[in-house]
């Protein structure tokens, strides 16, 4: 099947268009410490503006369990969105009711409000398909037509993501569009060589990306605290450093099955541990087989790569015609542990070919770190979205789109 675009949707003017973007940017004190997102969505917003539809944007953002938390307030999100846009952009305090249906309705052709926060009611995350149905369908009543442009959420099942499409016409935004053009790019053909860094704390977290990569990669870059696992599957003790003891087996079968494949499966040589995991930590550069005999012994903690492997990784990322990378290469959010995350950020802004990084973690680095989102190929809005989708999985907020 193909997937259903705005084009097929027809002249939007003057019509109602609910727009599912994925705004849950970071905040600090309220306000936005990144706007990645909220840029992300700009494109489709301005093409139906251009238009003259009448938008109607939709979000979550955080966790708020299904209750008013001011923190997790858009509002600030809207501010932000009415600076990007250029133009009055409205927000109203409730999600479906009487004032959001007031609001909805006073709109004129090209202008756009945001409603409050989806996560506000325990029915857009819930488990019972008839209580999302419920919500969705409250939700279907302020709008014509249905865009889903939040790439970040179509791996689940919500009600605003799975139930809403399925009532009204629906078609994808632009961002999904490019979002799978590149994702197609990196399973589908990709150019040679290619290469995957994964990084992050858990291996756990990116075992099914392994398993689906493997067979389509020529190497498979490790970092991050998942890298202790694989350190201590090679027999190397780790000392206090995140380590997945369950597994064991598992990282194993990939190292052989990576060997068996030909693919060159790099681990660090060297690593940077600290005595806490704390910015102001006393640290040391250390051989991977030295972690526990280092001058802070076995309490010694792993919070990046070491510069030697650092500078590995970048020659073979900046070699490569086609690199996917998700997860930090250590804590980059303390100075002293940055130092892998960066050099593999740059790296990745040499790649002479497809350079993608896969949201998440990753994008919040780069941006903190001083890079711009031009300087890659692609920085994606949706890491566990990525994720799921290079692990070969269906997802359902695709689905309904006729993916």
């Amino acid at each position: 099947m193909t997937l259903r675009t705005l084009d097929q949707l027809g002249d939007l003017g003057g019509r109602r268009v609910i727009v599912r973007c994925d705004l849950n940017v970071p905040l600090a004190d309220g306000e936005i410490t990144d706007d990645g997102r909220v840029r992300a969505s700009l494109q489709t917003l301005n093409q139906l503006l251009d238009q003259g539809a009448r938008v109607v944007v939709i979000s979550h953002l955080g966790r708020p369990d299904g209750q008013p938390v001011e923190k997790y307030s858009l509002r600030p999100v809207a501010q932000r969105l009415s600076e990007l846009l250029g133009k009055s952009v409205g927000f109203v305090a409730q999600t479906v009711g009487d004032d959001a249906t007031a609001a909805v309705d006073q709109l004129e052709d090209g202008q756009v409000t945001v409603l409050e926060n989806l996560r506000f009611s325990a029915a857009e995350t819930s488990k019972d398909a008839g209580e999302r149905r419920a919500f969705a369908e409250q939700l279907a009543q302020l709008g014509d037509v249905f865009v889903s442009d939040g790439f970040g959420v179509v791996h689940r099942e919500q009600a605003s993501v799975y139930e809403l499409p399925q009532l009204l016409p629906s078609a994808a935004g632009t961002l999904i569009s490019a979002e799978l053009e590149v994702l197609e790019r990196l399973t589908e053909k990709p150019e040679r060589p290619y290469a995957v860094v994964l990084g992050g704390s858990k291996v756990s977290d990116k075992l099914g990306v392994i398993e689906h990569l493997l067979p389509r990669v020529d190497s498979l870059l490790i970092g991050g605290g998942m890298l202790f696992t694989f350190l201590a599957a090679q027999g190397h003790p780790v000392g206090k450093s995140l380590l997945e003891a369950d597994q064991l087996d598992r990282v194993r079968g990939y190292v052989a099955e990576a060997q068996e494949r030909g693919v060159r499966l790099v681990l660090p040589t060297d690593v940077v541990v600290a005595s806490a995991f704390a910015a102001d930590a006393e640290h040391t550069t250390v051989a991977v087989d030295g972690i526990e005999s280092s001058e802070l012994g076995p309490e010694a903690l792993g919070l990046d790569i070491g510069p030697d492997t650092a500078a590995a990784f970048a020659e073979i990322i900046s070699s490569s015609s086609t690199v996917f990378w998700n997860g930090p290469m250590g804590v980059f959010e303390f100075d002293a542990f940055a130092t892998g995350t960066r050099v593999v950020a740059q790296a990745l802004t040499e790649v002479d070919g497809l350079a993608v990084v896969g949201g998440g973690d990753s994008a919040s680095a780069v941006r903190s770190l001083g890079f711009t989102d031009d300087q890659f190929g692609h920085i994606s809005t949706g890491g566990g979205a990525s994720l799921e989708f290079l692990e070969g999985k269906t997802l359902p907020g695709l689905e309904v789109l006729g993916w």
